[in-house]
């Protein structure tokens, strides 16, 4: 009788950030999809990348999709909070440049181990 008692099971309950189930939060990131969306155009003529809109579109759904598998609610809500205030520092003109063309960057190539290739690749 006593296992049974000491073994009692325990639910940890916590607070939503933003959302209360897994519909309003799909609902959250759609809205923000579609924030993105919209502001697409604009964003390619203020920053003047050189990148059409096509391509901003696709880099968009990469940047959505890369996330698909995170099914923890507050966790999405955090990651929608984070989108909306990268949204807001876009259109602000707050970033410049660069920091957009850093979504384009497709890799980061491996620092030179030995002698002879940081010798060649010119760096330290």
């Amino acid at each position: 009788m006593a296992s049974s008692q000491s073994v009692k099971r325990v639910v940890k309950e916590v607070k939503p950030i933003l959302s209360l189930d897994r519909e309003e939060a799909r609902q959250r990131v759609l809205n923000l999809y579609k924030a993105w969306h919209r502001q697409l155009s604009y964003i390619v003529k203020q920053y003047d990348i050189p990148k059409n809109q096509e391509q901003c579109r696709q880099k968009l759904r990469e940047q959505f999709t890369k996330y698909d598998e995170i099914k923890d609610i507050r966790l999405i809500d955090m990651l929608v909070i984070k989108g909306q205030m990268e949204l807001k520092e876009v259109v602000n003109m707050w970033k410049q440049k660069g920091h957009i063309m850093t979504y384009f960057k497709d890799t980061v190539e491996p620092k030179p181990q030995d002698f002879l290739s940081k010798f060649l690749s010119g760096k330290d």
